[in-house]
């Protein structure tokens, strides 16, 4: 009797530390929600916490009839689309190289890739290299320098060596190749690992911004988080404005608001790569408890 009591105090304790822990990572993201779909003159009131007091898409209308978002979309769904594929078979590829103890010079060619991880030339540097191969101002400047990710790497790489090494020797022993031994074999083995890598590049591809901020100058080659900062930006100003130029614009029944549009642009930017997550949920969990348990 005294056990169970023990394990319900304790199960209560963990339950409500997970929903305490919910409610402040939710609260934000919904909060944001609500003010995006509130009416403007309404959210100069303030006070809006569960849910929209008078409901209002004129935000998401503004937001969405920008042709510069739908350009921003696009090319942020196609480096999404292309970067995650390329990225995953190419880590993949190096780390099944990187996994066999007959590569030669394997430990060095670890630590060489190791090395990036700790030391880089800087921005500067950076910029001059992707000059020189003319990826300044090009669409490729989102998928080449994002091809590799040596953390992921490693990762992939201890997942492979952990493989029975009976798998290769009983493919080379049926007159298989490497490359025919990566494909039909150590790429069906892996995909919970790589699952959850492509799912961290996908999302790092829809989040990123500053690489659309610094390497290109072309607004079609914008990316939405870019275009995300420049509207956060530009409504800045409009969200600082005093009590009596806000009674004012409340009067003349204004559609939007600076914060109704921050908001609405924040959920447009988010809610797609969040949709994603639920149809690799089932991979992302295997994939980030294997090797938890040895046997």
């Amino acid at each position: 009797m005294v056990k169970d009591k023990k394990d319900f105090l304790f199960m209560t304790v963990v339950y409500g530390f997970i929903t305490a822990i919910f409610i402040v990572t939710f609260y934000p993201f919904w909060n944001i929600f609500i003010i995006s779909l509130n009416s403007a003159e309404d959210t100069l009131r303030g006070n809006l916490y569960l849910w929209p007091r008078e409901f209002s898409l004129a935000s998401y209308k503004q937001i969405l009839s920008d042709s510069e978002i739908w350009m921003a979309i696009r090319v942020t769904l196609l480096r999404t689309v292309i970067g995650t594929p390329l990225a995953v078979i190419t880590i993949s590829m190096l780390s099944f190289a990187l996994s066999k103890k007959e590569l030669l010079a394997g430990r060095f060619w670890t630590l060489y890739f190791v090395f990036t991880m700790y030391f880089g030339g800087g921005l500067i540097p950076y910029y001059m290299v992707l000059k020189s191969y003319h990826l300044i101002d090009n669409f490729m400047v989102f998928i080449v320098p994002g091809l590799m990710n040596v953390f992921y790497m490693i990762i992939v790489r201890t997942f492979m060596q952990g493989l029975p090494q009976e798998l290769d020797e009983s493919a080379k022993m049926d007159g298989a190749n490497y490359i025919q031994i990566f494909f039909r074999i150590i790429l069906p083995l892996t995909t919970p690992v790589l699952a959850t890598i492509g799912l961290f590049t996908a999302i790092s591809h829809w989040n990123s911004w500053f690489d659309s901020y610094v390497f290109t100058y072309n607004p079609d080659l914008k990316t939405l988080q870019a275009v995300l900062v420049k509207i956060l930006n530009q409504y800045q100003t409009g969200s600082m404005v005093g009590d009596a130029q806000a009674m004012a614009n409340s009067a003349k029944r204004m559609a939007v608001s600076p914060d109704t549009i921050r908001m609405a642009a924040t959920m447009v930017a988010t809610l797609p790569i969040i949709m994603v997550y639920p149809f690799l949920q089932k991979y992302f969990v295997k994939g980030m408890t294997l090797g938890a348990v040895k046997s």
